[in-house]
C-alpha cells in the first residue's frame, strides 16, 4: 500500500497555492475582497516570461511570498495574506509557468526562480524586502538569499529542504512514477481556472516533477554563507523531515525554528490540506510578525 501511494505523496510536495477572488478593473488592478486593505495587481516583462504579482497592503515593510510547485499563489498563500498584509506591503508573485506567470523555452530551476524574483523587485524599485518561502518557494527563497544577499532583510524557510535526505524512503522513486492524476485536484482546478490550457497544466507538472528529480544536494557551505536573520518553519507530519529542520537552523547563522504539529502546508492554511481548517494559521503568522518586527 505504501508504494501505491508513494505517487500521490511525491505530487502532494510538488503541489503546494488558488488564486484570490478579485474584481479587475480596467487598469487591471482590484480591491481584494476585503476592501480596506490596499490591493494591485499586474504583470512584468522578467528574464523572458511575463510574471504575475500580487500587492496587499501598504503599512509596513515589504514581505515577498513564493509559493510551491504546482500551485499558484493564491493556494498557497489565500488564508494568510488577509493577515500578513494588515502590517506588512505584502508582495506575492507567481513563477514561471505557475498560475498566470508565463512558461519559457527552458527548464525550471530554483536558481533562475531567484533571479526572476530579484529582477521584479528590481522592476518594482524594492531594494529590500522579507522573503517568505513554502515548499519548493523555499528552495527559491534559498537561491534569493544566496544569489541577491543585499535584496534580503530577513528569511522565512517553510517546509524546506537542501538535501535530498531530507525526505522519506522511496519518494524519488514515487516521484518517478506521480502523472498529473496524482496531483491534489484544489491545485489542479486553480491552474485550469486560471489558464484553462490543460496542456499548459501538463507542462508545468512536467516541469516541476523533472526539478525534483534532478536536484542534487546543496552544501553545506552554502546554508552557512546565508547572513540574512531567518526563521525556518515545519510541520511533525511534513513531507521534509523534521530532524532536517534542525539540521538547517544549526547551519544558518542566526536562524531560529519552529515545529508546528501539522501536515506539509496546514500550518498556512494551504488550500490542497486536508485539514487546513482550524486556527493554526493564525498561530504561525503571529510568530512570522514577531520574527519580523524583531531589530
Amino acid at each position: 500500500m505504501k508504494q501505491i501511494l508513494l505517487p500521490a505523496f511525491a505530487a502532494l510536495y510538488l503541489a503546494s497555492c488558488t488564486h484570490n477572488n478579485t474584481s479587475e478593473n480596467k487598469n487591471g488592478s482590484a480591491m481584494s475582497s476585503n476592501d480596506t486593505l490596499y490591493f494591485k495587481n499586474g504583470y512584468s516583462d522578467v528574464n523572458g516570461i511575463k510574471m504575475y504579482y500580487e500587492m496587499h497592503g501598504d503599512k509596513g515593510d515589504y514581505l515577498v511570498l513564493i509559493h510551491g510547485g504546482g500551485s499558484t499563489l493564491g493556494t498557497t498563500f489565500g488564508r494568510v495574506i488577509p493577515l500578513l498584509a494588515k502590517e506588512n506591503k505584502v508582495i506575492a508573485v507567481e513563477l514561471q509557468a505557475h498560475g498566470h506567470t508565463s512558461d519559457r523555452e527552458a527548464p525550471e530551476s530554483f536558481e533562475q526562480d531567484a533571479d526572476d524574483v530579484a529582477r521584479l523587485l528590481q522592476i518594482l524599485q524594492i531594494s529590500k524586502a522579507a522573503i517568505f518561502g513554502f515548499s519548493n518557494g523555499g528552495n527559491t527563497a534559498i537561491q534569493i538569499a544566496v544569489r541577491h544577499p543585499a535584496l534580503v532583510n530577513k528569511l522565512v524557510l517553510a517546509s524546506t529542504f537542501y538535501k535530498r535526505e531530507a525526505f522519506p524512503a522511496g519518494f524519488f522513486e514515487g516521484m518517478k512514477l506521480a502523472t498529473l492524476s496524482d496531483m491534489p485536484e484544489p491545485l489542479r482546478n486553480a491552474f485550469l481556472k486560471i489558464n484553462p490550457d490543460s496542456n499548459a497544466l501538463l507542462t508545468m507538472f512536467n516541469k516541476d516533477r523533472e526539478r525534483m528529480l534532478q536536484f542534487r544536494d546543496w552544501s553545506d557551505e552554502l546554508m552557512r554563507s546565508i547572513k540574512s536573520p531567518t526563521l525556518i518553519i515545519s510541520g511533525d507530519r511534513d513531507v521534509v523531515s523534521a530532524e532536517h529542520a534542525v539540521v538547517m537552523s544549526k547551519l544558518i547563522p542566526n536562524a531560529r525554528l519552529m515545529i508546528l504539529p501539522a501536515m506539509h502546508g496546514a500550518y498556512i492554511g494551504a488550500s490542497e490540506v486536508p485539514d487546513a481548517g482550524g486556527k493554526l494559521h493564525e498561530l504561525t503568522v503571529a510568530v512570522v510578525e514577531d520574527f519580523l518586527n524583531k531589530q
